[in-house]
């Protein structure tokens, strides 16, 4: 019986010896990996309290045969970008067209950490101005719109620094659209999803929207009856268009953000 004592004691001993060099020595420290890599293991500690073969790769979080040090030693790195880049131009001038804007990566993902977002972002736009500085773009036909976001891009003064006329807003009753509105999936149609048969919507009319020479829009409908029924183009999908009757010219939009849009 004393024998039996002092083999478990013994053995508790080196049992403990060992734990102590493993804390020490072993485990994941200076032996993180990325991905899934089986030759990033080591014998030592699991996280499920087993000694044995354990691992410290990225992949170990969902195989479940990480090290008990693994998250110490291999904290997770979410992926860090930069702020959005200015807009671009359109892409054509003179006709509805797309701007684009970017961001780019300064730390990669790492150990399971939060993967990277988008680094590219598409709006609908039209610019009023050819390449050679010329007006144009304001031909008669349907209204072309796009969200009220577009809108913050746009300058308030002028190239001397004087305040640009801060135009107006007209309310429409929409009338119809196209399915094709609710088709897209695409961050820059997004907005397409509120353009509901039925409901009201405020557009607003700015510069440099707005005509220099009748303070309108194209398509907003100041020289139409009201029982006219006009036609909108939707920016950044050609395949979203319908119809609406002009309610009323007003100096504010007072719309809900999701029914509030801007003349392009």
């Amino acid at each position: 019986m004393m024998g039996s004592s002092v083999e478990f004691a013994c053995l508790l001993l080196v049992v403990s010896t060992l734990g102590k060099n493993h804390l020490v020595f072993g485990g994941c420290s200076g032996k993180c990996c990325r991905g899934r890599d089986l030759s990033c293991e080591t014998t030592d500690w699991r996280m499920d309290r087993v000694y044995g073969m354990c691992y410290c790769d990225e992949g170990c979080v969902r195989t479940k045969d990480c090290c008990f040090d693994y998250f110490t030693e291999c904290p997770a790195q979410d992926c860090a970008v930069s702020d959005w880049s200015f807009w671009s131009g359109c892409a054509k001038p003179c006709q509805p067209s797309v701007r684009v804007r970017v961001r780019h990566v300064e730390q990669q993902p790492s150990n399971s950490g939060e993967p990277c977002p988008s680094l590219e972002q598409r709006s609908g736009c039209r610019e009023y101005r050819d390449h050679q500085g010329g007006h144009c773009g304001h031909n008669s036909g349907p209204a072309f719109i796009t969200s009220m976001e577009f809108g913050k891009g746009r300058p308030k003064h002028d190239n001397y620094g004087n305040p640009l006329d801060p135009g107006f807003c007209v309310e429409f009753t929409l009338e119809s659209r196209t399915p094709h509105c609710t088709v897209e999936n695409r961050p820059h149609t997004h907005w397409m999803r509120y353009i509901t048969e039925g409901f009201k919507v405020c557009v607003a009319c700015e510069p440099p929207a707005m005509r220099n020479n009748s303070g309108s829009c194209q398509g907003d409908g100041q020289e139409s009856d009201k029982e006219a029924v006009l036609h909108w183009q939707a920016v950044g999908n050609y395949q979203c268009s319908g119809t609406w009757k002009k309610i009323q010219k007003t100096q504010q939009c007072n719309c809900p953000p999701q029914h509030s849009f801007i003349f392009i």
